[in-house]
């Protein structure tokens, strides 16, 4: 793990920036205690994504925007009777509108 808790200072927000071989991970991990309203991945909307990609840009911009490859994974995290974590590698892609 590189970092925790990542803010942008102009929006975006990250909950942890790893690194998985030659590759730099943004990751969101989502934590819920039952499946009531459906997996912790169906709380990663659009807007949270957005927030997500816009603190990776700021990332990337701190960084003067080196030429790697990145990606956006998803951990899950149910907690019950006993705990599940589940990791979704590239769980969801740059929106159509942002280019690296």
């Amino acid at each position: 793990m590189l970092y925790r808790n990542f803010r942008g200072v102009k929006g975006g927000e990250i909950d942890l920036v790893c690194r998985h071989g030659e590759t730099l991970v943004f990751v969101e991990v989502k934590t819920r205690t039952s499946e009531d309203f459906g997996r912790p991945m169906d709380a990663v909307d659009g807007k949270k994504r957005l927030r997500i990609v816009k603190g990776a840009m700021a990332w990337l911009r701190m960084l003067d925007l080196p030429d790697l490859v990145f990606r956006f994974d998803v951990v899950e995290v149910l907690v019950s009777e006993s705990v599940e974590i589940r990791v979704i590698e590239n769980a969801f892609g740059l929106p159509s509108n942002y280019y690296y």
